[in-house]
């Protein structure tokens, strides 16, 4: 907007700070809870860090020397190692009573979300009540009430369902061509970001993340720009997540290649998220059945949070689970594998490769 914003170099007083370990939301966890909702709200606090006190007596150690003069901060400043754990313990403190029932919050954005207009408007009177008993102010041009879809940490969120936000959608259009490391690197950072999106991404990636490694020299043959263009490519589709329901039954598809493993979470026929690795040098020289069981423990371990508690369908290729069902030894990695399972409820399908289109596709493509 126009106004000074102060960048100091904390780095000295950073490495003597002892870390809050204080945990910052996990960005999958709140989109989870948004899945029923047909009213949102976001609010954005007004230069959430400036409305945190310094603790008293602390002040002096955020001293900073400009030409003006020197200036010691009353408030949270930007730059401080503990600056971001602090905050988010401040609004979970705040708001813990109402989080994941009708709010989640990341930092300073405070998502107010509801299933009707009625319900809604009790919600926001409910936050603006906390803010105000805690003289926190939002910043009005950056809020916007009951819509239908909310544009929350690069992600467009409505109707059930999760998108890429436009506005990424057409940065990676608009990506030239890496021609050293730390633009391949950033280019990469900014698409894992949404490879929940992208089936297959790690396969796809390949050729790319190749060039990061330590000693590798750069190069960008003709399989990296098909690589870097099929990513953008991907990413251009705007594909559509469902949020997941935690009241429908989830499917999980799994497949696995020489050299990756894919699976992909399903609900009522729509992708919930895709899932996909690179196999280690060791995973390469398992046999195709263990392969196969590796894809499966993997998805099943990312999904956990999903899946326990209820019983889901798994579809694989025949051959991972008639043989697991069959064996009458086990190597000690087998055990685990089977102890690991016996967590979930599942109900298993036997889908050949020929019909197991969906997973197929992730580890091959």
């Amino acid at each position: 907007d126009g106004s000074l914003r102060l960048c100091v170099d904390y780095r000295a007083l950073n490495k003597v700070t002892v870390k809050n370990k204080y945990p910052i939301p996990l960005i999958a966890d709140l989109f989870d809870q948004l899945g029923k909702a047909k009213y949102f709200s976001k609010l954005d606090l007004r230069s959430g860090y400036w409305q945190v006190r310094i603790a008293e007596g602390d002040e002096a150690k955020t001293t900073c020397v400009t030409r003006y003069g020197a200036f010691e901060f009353l408030v949270l400043p930007f730059g401080l190692t503990n600056a971001p754990a602090t905050f988010c313990t401040l609004m979970n403190q705040l708001f813990k009573e109402y989080l994941d029932k009708f709010v989640v919050v990341y930092l300073d954005d405070i998502v107010v979300y509801s299933q009707t207009l009625e319900e809604h408007v009790k919600h926001l009177r409910t936050i603006f009540k906390v803010l105000r008993e805690n003289t926190l102010f939002v910043k009005r041009e950056k809020c916007y009430f009951a819509q239908t879809e909310i544009l929350f940490l690069g992600h467009r969120i409505g109707d059930g369902s999760i998108r890429m936000d436009k506005s990424k959608v057409q940065a990676v259009a608009e990506w030239r061509t890496p021609k050293k490391v730390p633009e391949l690197r950033s280019f990469l950072g900014f698409v894992n970001y949404y490879r929940r999106f992208i089936a297959g991404y790690s396969k796809r990636a390949t050729p790319l993340t190749e060039l990061l490694k330590k000693e590798q020299p750069w190069k960008w043959p003709d399989r990296c720009e098909i690589a870097f263009q099929d990513l953008k490519a991907a990413v251009l589709e705007e594909p559509v997540l469902k949020l997941p329901n935690y009241g429908e039954p989830f499917e999980v598809h799994t497949d696995a290649s020489d050299f990756a493993i894919g699976g992909v979470l399903m609900q009522e026929g729509h992708p919930v998220a895709y899932e996909s690795r690179k196999l280690n040098e060791t995973e390469r020289r398992y046999p195709v059945h263990e392969k196969e069981m590796t894809a499966v423990i993997h998805c099943l371990r990312v999904w956990r949070h999903y899946l326990l508690g209820s019983r889901f369908v798994l579809r694989t290729d025949n051959i991972v689970l008639s043989y697991f069902q069959t064996q009458k030894k086990l190597s000690p990695k087998q055990a685990r594998w089977q102890d690991f399972l016996a967590e979930f409820d599942i109900a298993m399908e036997y889908k050949p490769g020929k019909a197991n289109v969906v997973a197929d596709a992730l580890s091959r493509k």
